[in-house]
């Protein structure tokens, strides 16, 4: 999946837990997506990661993955998607792809936005 992602032009971050992770996002302003899985070692899972992530970074995008069921929709965070393992690589990557380029749009838009009150 990594190698993927980064022949797909990602830079990718890799973090052996949940606690791994936020201190990476707490050092880092450029991620865009955190791909998590549910099951993972430690404390926090791959479900409280991504609430936590959506609660500190709002921007930041969200994939949550699992060989398990699926979280109850409820559970999942705004705008969060769910893919189920085995993964199809090609649609993470599209995914990831999709989710960064609405981030793009979003950006553009306040930017332009910004050029047209000054």
């Amino acid at each position: 999946m990594i190698d993927m992602a980064e022949r797909a032009g990602f830079e990718v971050l890799e973090a052996h837990d949940a606690s791994h992770a936020v201190a990476l996002l707490e050092t880092r302003t450029d991620v865009r997506l955190v791909l998590t899985d549910i099951d993972m070692p430690g404390a926090m899972d791959g479900m409280n990661l991504a609430a936590a992530v959506r609660k500190r970074w709002p921007p930041i995008e969200i994939i949550i993955i699992t060989a398990g069921p699926a979280p109850a929709q409820s559970e999942m965070p705004e705008r969060a998607v769910f893919m189920t393992k085995p993964l199809n690589y090609e649609r993470v990557i599209e995914t990831m792809q999709r989710m960064t380029a609405i981030q793009d749009a979003k950006k553009l838009d306040l930017d332009s936005g910004q050029r047209e009150d000054e």
